[in-house]
């Protein structure tokens, strides 16, 4: 069975954690990771995004001058896509880009994701992460101490708003709880950190 260190706040390893092989061990599937990023960004997308056609761009009733006898090309109007103000051919309208994987995949993704940190040696368990009051100096100085130097993204049990606000003002940190959990947070931050009670809360989730 797979283990990891555990830390306190100070940074020191007060005891070891046996990890689900389930979990864990598994080798990560690189590609339903991808495919599983792909769908929740195209799951985020708004679809908004709209532009006027010829027939919606104001003006151009008229046709510009007469059929022959100008030399000049074939006009109907001069709100077609090759006039300046004319409209747009084949722009994009608003449309939906949601659709949907099986749930064996998305969770056979997170496994793998949570496994690639672990086997990277880029995860680390606490004991336990509490503060008495919203601090930023009390956080960075927690993140000195177990040497993150760089992003991570930090998994809570349940959320703790005085931790929460204590990481708003750092950058590259991100405060996450075990049932929000997702591919794209795990591949986008550098270093992984769950406290013991999340790293049980994962295990009863998903193994």
């Amino acid at each position: 069975m797979a283990k990891i260190d555990i830390y306190n706040m100070d940074g020191k390893v007060v005891g070891d954690l046996e990890l689900a092989d389930e979990i864990f061990a598994i080798e990560p599937h690189q590609d339903v990771m991808h495919r599983v990023l792909v769908n929740q960004h195209a799951n985020r997308r708004q679809g908004t995004v709209k532009v006027k056609g010829r027939s919606e761009v104001r003006g151009g009733g008229r046709k510009p001058y007469r059929q022959k006898g100008t030399g000049r090309a074939r006009h109907g109007s001069i709100r077609s896509a090759q006039y300046v103000g004319g409209g747009r051919i084949f722009g994009p309208t608003p449309r939906n880009f949601r659709y949907s994987l099986p749930r064996k995949m998305r969770r056979l993704a997170l496994k793998s994701a949570l496994a690639s940190k672990f086997q990277a040696d880029k995860m680390l368990v606490l004991d336990k992460l509490k503060l008495d009051e919203i601090k930023t100096k009390k956080m960075v100085k927690i993140l000195n101490n177990l040497g993150v130097d760089g992003s991570a993204l930090i998994v809570l049990p349940q959320r703790d708003l005085i931790v929460e606000r204590s990481a708003n003002n750092l950058r590259g940190i991100k405060i996450s709880e075990v049932q929000t959990l997702n591919v794209t947070e795990l591949l986008k931050f550098d270093r992984l950190i769950l406290t013991k009670e999340a790293v049980s809360r994962v295990e009863e989730v998903y193994n």
